[in-house]
Parts: structure tokens; sequence; C-alpha cells
């Protein structure tokens, strides 16, 4: 028997609140918000003005500065 989406996320988060507790699980959702904005719109605001060569170079930079960029400790 197939899900519907409501009862998917039901479980989702009751999974969570078994899992974390119901603080942990704020603070878990919280960490995924969608922001505010369009984001389409503003990435073409920076993004139109660079080359791909500019792109590659900064993503060539970060990764030889930070090792650990996806290292965090949510509080």
């Amino acid at each position: 028997m197939m899900k519907t989406q409501n009862e998917i996320i039901k479980q989702g988060y009751d999974a969570l609140i078994n899992s974390l507790g119901i603080t942990d699980t704020i603070r878990f959702i919280q960490y995924f918000s969608s922001g505010k904005g369009d984001y389409t719109k503003e990435r073409h605001q920076w993004l139109d003005k660079k080359t791909l060569v500019d792109v590659l170079q900064e993503i060539e930079k970060l990764s030889e500065e930070d090792t650990n960029q996806y290292d965090e400790i949510i509080e």
C-alpha cells in the first residue's frame, strides 16, 4: 500500500522525535529552513558576471583553503 505524502511526513517527524527528542528535532528542522527570497533571481545577479574559468578558480581555491568545509557542529 502506497503512503500519502502527509503520512510519510508524519512518519519522518515521529522518527526524528523518537531518535532526537523534541528540542533537537526542532533544531534539526531549523537547520534545513528554506529561507527567504528568490534564489534564482539573486543567483543571476552575481553569477552572470562570472565566467566559467572564474567559477572553477574559486572552487579550486576553496578546496585548497578548507579541507574541513563540511565539518560543522549544530549548536
